[in-house]
Order: C-alpha cells, then structure tokens, then sequence
C-alpha cells in the first residue's frame, strides 16, 4: 500500500522535467515579468506604412501632407507600434512655470523629475507632467533644449536642440519602435523634428528617416542636469522654475519645412540617454 505515495511523487516528477525540460527553475516575477508584457497594435498590420509615387511614406495625420517620408529609413517596419500620427502628444513649445513654493502643494517628495541648470537659470520638470507631454521645448539661459520622456522604456533625459549650428523643434510622431537588442527591447517612442520632418529614434540616440538620417541627438552634458526627485529640488534647488501641470497648445494647422538641405554635423558628447538613477548630480 506505501507503492501508491511513491508513484505519485514519481508521476509529479516527471511531469515538472516534462514542462521544464531544460532543468530552469523560473521565479514567479520572472514568469510574471514576460507574461505581463503587452501586445501593442503594430503599425505594420493596420496600415500606416504605404508607398506613393516610388516614395515610402509612414501615416502622420488626416491630411497628405502630414505623412513623414521613411523611402531611406533602415528600421525594421513590422517592429512599429501604434500609429496616432503627429501632434498626438501636446509636446510644448512655450512651457509655462511656476515657483517651488507654489509647486510644493502639488507634488510629493519621491516624485520623480529632471532637473537642468544652465548658468543661474534651473528648470524643474515632473516625470507625470513629461508623461503627457513627453516632449517639452525650452530655452534655459539662452540655450535651447528639450526635456523628454519615453513611459514605456523609462527613458528620461534633457537634450540639446541645436544641432550642427541649427535649431531644431521636437515633438512625437505618434509611434513607437523596439530592437530586441537595444535597450533591453523595450519599446521606445520615435520623435520627429518640425524643421526637416526626419523622425528620431532616442533608444539609439540618431536619427533614423529623412534629411537628418543618422545625425545623432546630444544628450546635454551631465554637469548640467540630474534625474531626481520633488524632495531633492525642494532641498537644493528652491530657486527653480517648476513646469506648470495642465498646459497645452493650438496644434498648427500646417508645418513647414525650414531646412531643405542635409548638413553634416560632429556629436563629441553622448547621444543616447543614461538609464534612469544614473545621472544624479548637477555641478554647481
């Protein structure tokens, strides 16, 4: 009669090798970790891609001219996601700001935030704010520049949006696009500029379409901005102009190209963004 209890134990041996039969032992978060990734809409299958008079195109809006020109982009094309066209995000163009003592009322110590400070001028921007945004133009001491951030990879960085002696503005095309080799292959969001209407890929930090394919993005120097939290700005930085909650802006009806020729340009920084934690301190 003991046979019976061992052959039980036999039989659930045999089917926990049969389901594993690399010998692995996975944690639950790990299953839950690849369980829990979603499936996003490709672009490939609801199509957004198309091709007009020899010319590939990728959908940017209702109307023929908002479509961006990918003929020479290199990216796979069933690795797009979504498809919301430009402007689906309020990326600001004039950010409105508010003092730290007016701010403090808004948000909590451990909200998360980046902080740039260029000469005697220190900008505060919230990580929920940059959710909605995801893009925010500015001009910090006279420097243009651009917060962004991508919820999907948790990618936050302040970049510079002069590039080989022009200004550039940015905002999202509405697509997202992932490498399984970068960036631990999350997907990332795919920005454009409204000057050349070249679409940018910050996972790899460079252009990626159009006249600007393969200029790469510059990061701003570290010494001058930091990924950090309401508590740290609050202690180190009550001087600062925090970005207002709640803004938006009149979408143009049109856009229009202001530089028609590609130039080519040196980057003697870095161009892709450092992983979130890992850029803490401003000098001062």
């Amino acid at each position: 009669m003991k046979l019976y209890p061992l052959l039980f134990l036999l039989s659930g041996l045999l089917w926990t090798i049969a389901c594993n039969p690399a010998g692995s032992v996975q944690s639950p978060g790990e299953t839950e970790t690849v369980a829990s990734k979603p499936n996003r809409p490709s672009a490939l299958l609801n199509g957004k891609f198309f091709t007009k008079d020899d010319r590939k195109y990728l959908f940017g809006g209702e109307r023929a001219d908002q479509h961006f020109d990918v003929t020479n982009c290199d990216l796979k094309i069933e690795q797009f996601h979504y498809g919301l066209g430009r402007e689906a995000f309020p990326a600001l163009l004039e950010p409105e700001f508010i003092s730290v003592e007016t701010a403090n009322a808004i948000w909590q110590k451990n909200d998360r935030f980046l902080v740039a400070r260029i000469g005697n001028d220190t900008r505060a921007y919230s990580i929920k704010d940059l959710t909605r945004h995801e893009v925010v133009n500015d001009v910090i001491d006279g420097r243009p520049v651009f917060a962004a951030y991508c919820i999907l990879a948790d990618l936050g960085a302040m970049y510079d949006r002069t590039i080989g002696g022009r200004e550039y503005t940015f905002a999202l095309s509405g697509y997202t696009y992932f490498d399984p080799k970068v960036w631990d292959g999350m997907d990332g969001f795919v920005m454009w500029d409204r000057e050349t209407e070249s679409l940018w890929w910050p996972l790899i930090g460079e252009a990626v379409s159009g006249k600007m394919k393969g200029t790469e993005m510059i990061v701003l120097d570290e010494a001058l901005w930091k990924q950090t939290t309401w508590g740290d700005v609050l202690e180190n930085h009550p001087d600062a102009r925090v970005l207002r909650s709640g803004q938006n802006f009149a979408r143009p009806l049109s856009w229009h190209r202001r530089y028609d020729e590609t130039i080519e340009t040196k980057n003697t920084g870095k161009s892709v963004a450092p992983e979130w934690g890992a850029n803490k301190t401003i000098k001062q």
